[in-house]
């Protein structure tokens, strides 16, 4: 890890030319549904509601910083994790990365003047019932980031090479609909980055650092 770069601008350049298959094709092959293949025929007959999430990624000098959001305890879904700004795409929303952009405005407060989409990852297809994907983004400097109470309780940032380092990509696993599931966990201070979160973090690691 100590000779590759985690500035905004390798990011970017990453983003845009990362290897492996097609996002549109790739996410059996990724993260999550490597440690539970068996959820990928499960997966394969849902109606998924599509939805986009954006990994804002903040250009600071040679140590580039990755946003989060703690979602409120209130929320019906995923109440109380650690998650990147996202949500349901709308019908007036015509790209994956509007609906990201809108979403990221809506919570944080997030001007998507200060923020360039650089890319996608493939296709997150989370058991709730949506088919996420990720938009990956440099965040230039400069913002002002206001949480929206009803659905942030506070905004976090972790630096990429943090995220980017396998070895802290710790293992967990829970029950699900009676059967175990495996998921990855990335403690970071007094924040729990696990779940659907944890795994989209995992594949940008696989796409663009491994």
């Amino acid at each position: 890890m100590t000779d590759l770069l985690f500035s905004a601008d390798e990011f970017r350049r990453r983003a845009r030319q990362q290897s492996g298959n097609p996002v549109d094709e790739a996410w059996r092959e990724h993260g999550d549904f490597l440690l539970n293949p068996d959820t990928i025929p499960y997966l394969e007959t849902l109606k998924l509601k599509d939805a986009a999430v954006l990994v804002p990624v903040i250009d600071d000098g040679d140590e580039a910083r990755v946003i989060f959001t703690q979602r409120t305890v209130r929320l019906r879904k995923h109440s109380g994790q650690v998650a990147f700004p996202g949500g349901a795409i709308d019908p007036e929303d015509d790209t994956p990365e509007r609906a990201a952009l809108r979403e990221a405005e809506e919570e944080i407060g997030l001007d998507r003047r200060f923020v360039e989409t650089v890319g996608r990852l493939p296709h997150y297809m989370a058991m709730s019932g949506f088919r996420i994907t990720p938009i990956l983004a440099v965040v230039q400097p400069g913002y002002d980031l206001i949480p929206n109470p009803d659905e942030v309780a506070a905004v976090f940032d972790v630096p990429l090479s943090f995220l980017m380092n396998p070895g802290n990509h710790g293992l967990g696993q829970a029950t699900w609909q009676g059967a175990e599931r495996h998921f990855y966990s990335m403690p970071y201070g007094e924040r729990n980055i696990w779940g659907i979160t944890a795994g989209i973090v995992r594949m940008l690691y696989e796409r663009l650092y491994a």
